[in-house]
């Protein structure tokens, strides 16, 4: 699996390390054998709001976005683009105590877990979603 990874943002210092091994880790705690590609662009609020607002028809902004490249689903290939908020990641780590390091990671796992096809619109998807974030983070 390439990764890529494109800070375009200066708040915090972003470890490519830490980046790839969160995302392996989550496909590999998942079973996911697939081959490709993912992107991680690490922005600000309002890069983020932009995207939200063209894409989704949000205007608000989000900790992550996740966009499946691919028209239909391949069980062989991922070509994905995660998009994360520093801003938004700075903001929660301050206000559910944690570190940013930590709240990137469950970004990402995040992120992840969405192109496996995990949502978490409905409680019961929400509570199997989060437990897996959970699980993963630690």
């Amino acid at each position: 699996m390439k990764i890529t990874i494109k800070n375009l943002q200066k708040k915090i210092p972003i470890s490519t390390k830490e980046v790839k091994k969160t995302i392996l880790k989550t496909l590999s705690f998942e079973r996911i054998k697939k081959t490709g590609e993912i992107t991680v662009c690490f922005v600000g609020d309002r890069k983020i709001k932009e995207l939200n607002k063209k894409f989704l028809r949000k205007n608000e902004a989000t900790d992550c976005l996740t966009f499946d490249m691919l028209e239909a689903s391949d069980p062989k290939h991922i070509f994905a683009d995660i998009i994360i908020s520093t801003d938004t990641a700075l903001r929660n780590a301050k206000a559910f105590r944690t570190n940013i390091s930590k709240e990137i990671n469950l970004y990402l796992i995040h992120g992840v877990l969405h192109l496996l096809g995990y949502d978490d619109l409905t409680p019961k998807d929400k509570k199997l979603m989060r437990g897996k974030e959970k699980e993963y983070v630690n």
